[in-house]
């Protein structure tokens, strides 16, 4: 499925699949739809069968040296790629793939200030290893868990670049008072009734105290990264006795 390029979309996202009646899928509706039909961005899905071999458009083939499983062709994929990026377009050329770099928040941003996504969603076993290297295509993953193809991981990709694109969230802060921002885990959200069940809002966020509010959400922000995501944190940060705490 494609949609009509502008002059106004200045972020382009073209996907690479087997199964285009995929897209745009959810990133047609919320926030990615409501901007993709603004024309602030542009969803366009290529099927990658289009560039298949024989009668049956075969795309793919038995590994080399064996083993169970199908792989995607070299040339097939090549020529997809090739007919959807002329060698002068500026997007970064992705393969959604459970070996790649973990997808990061600041890895998103960077993407999202760029001019859009060439995206290959793998199938079967993978891609062949040649197309790879050249058709120079980043491995990007998503998480450490394995997917039937990689259009569901290229849909959290876009979306998560989307969302960042100017105009698209009402509140700019939304993009950066969040989880992974700052290299933490967000703070707690409350709203009312003040009172829940026995449980009620922390009376320092309805003090007014604006000061006293941000150092708790800092402290929050803090306790939760330390508790679920250390990783994120330096070795000074780990202990609650950290010096650095707010």
């Amino acid at each position: 499925m494609t949609t009509a390029l502008t002059p106004t979309a200045p972020w382009r996202a073209t996907i690479l699949t087997l199964y285009p009646e995929m897209f745009p899928g959810p990133l047609g509706l919320s926030l990615s739809g409501d901007a993709l039909a603004r024309g602030a961005w542009d969803c366009e899905a290529r099927n990658i069968r289009d560039h298949g071999l024989g009668r049956h458009r075969s795309v793919d083939d038995t590994p080399a040296g064996g083993g169970a499983g199908m792989v995607l062709r070299c040339d097939v994929l090549a020529a997809a790629i090739d007919s959807a990026a002329a060698p002068d377009d500026p997007r970064p050329r992705l393969l959604m793939s459970p070996r790649g770099r973990p997808l990061t928040q600041a890895r998103v941003r960077a993407l999202a200030g760029g001019p859009g996504l060439v995206v290959v969603c793998g199938r079967f076993e993978g891609v062949d290893e040649r197309v790879i290297a050249g058709r120079g295509l980043e491995e990007v993953s998503i998480g450490d868990y394995v997917l039937s193809g990689g259009e569901i991981a290229a849909m959290v990709l876009v979306d998560a670049c989307v969302r960042l694109l100017p105009g698209v969230m009402g509140k700019e802060a939304s993009g950066v008072e969040e989880s992974f921002e700052g290299g933490r885990l967000e703070y707690p959200h409350f709203t009312r009734p003040r009172d829940w069940e026995g449980h009620s809002i922390p009376e320092v966020l309805t003090g007014g105290n604006h000061a006293a509010i941000a150092r708790w959400r800092a402290a929050e922000s803090l306790r939760l990264t330390r508790a679920r995501r250390p990783d994120l944190l330096g070795p000074d940060l780990l202990a609650p006795d950290a010096r650095k705490d707010p």
